[in-house]
């Protein structure tokens, strides 16, 4: 869809993971089912809400699942727009358990010993999760362009002009999604490992995207809402 490539074209995204819920808090695989904050999660939000996502974003995207929805709403008081493929990724027969209750299974041992390479019982494999998620990630991109086009007054489809005519950077742009969406697009743009994005409820990643050669890929990137915030400039 995006197909100028001797124009340097940049995005703004910041990428935040939902609020805690009652299974995060007692570390349950938590995937399709469909769970709302807890009250803790609720309070520690309200908490982060003006010290990291006081700005408000011109794009604000979410899973569909009751967690973001609410943790959108919560930090930037508007309804979302919703990407179906975010939803988090199904752990089939790990599904509303914790360690202690699957240390002694001898698939969940398999699947820890494969480093989570290996498909979840019942469930996904990482490489189906990874490829829904970027499904996702095109879906949303599309999504602004279209909604920039009515904006702007641009009407060519392939040409992300829109990013130019505002600026780029400046454009605000959040995603409420789940851990594992952001280790899964991450881990696709910049070309890293993907436990390396890892994040605690709550936080997340600002990120700077440039259309290089193609593709989006990731040029900057800085971790939020936690103590040991860091920015990084990728090549």
């Amino acid at each position: 869809m995006w197909n100028r490539t001797e124009d340097k074209i940049k995005a703004k995204i910041t990428w935040i993971r939902h609020g805690m819920t009652q299974a995060n808090g007692e570390h349950r695989y938590l995937g399709k089912t469909d769970e709302p904050l807890s009250e803790t999660g609720i309070r520690l939000l309200q908490e982060k809400k003006k010290e990291y996502f006081s700005s408000p974003p011109e794009f604000l995207y979410t899973s569909p699942m009751k967690r973001c929805v609410q943790t959108a709403e919560l930090l930037f008081e508007r309804n979302p727009i919703l990407i179906p493929e975010w939803k988090e990724m199904d752990f089939g027969q790990f599904e509303g358990k914790n360690y202690e209750e699957l240390k002694d299974n001898p698939c969940y041992q398999k699947w820890i010993d494969s480093n989570g390479t290996l498909p979840f019982p019942g469930g996904e494999s990482r490489e189906q999760f990874i490829r829904r998620s970027m499904e996702g990630f095109d879906r949303m991109m599309s999504d602004i362009l279209k909604r920039s086009e009515k904006n702007t007054g641009i009407q060519n489809d392939t040409d992300p002009q829109y990013l130019k005519s505002n600026c780029g950077t400046e454009i605000p742009v959040v995603a409420v999604v789940h851990g594992g969406t952001i280790m899964a697009v991450l881990s696709s743009l910049t070309g890293g490992e993907y436990f390396d994005f890892q994040v605690k409820n709550g936080e997340g990643y600002e990120t700077v995207l440039e259309w290089i050669q193609g593709r989006w890929k990731i040029t900057s990137l800085t971790k939020i809402g936690c103590e040991d915030s860091k920015s990084e400039h990728l090549q």
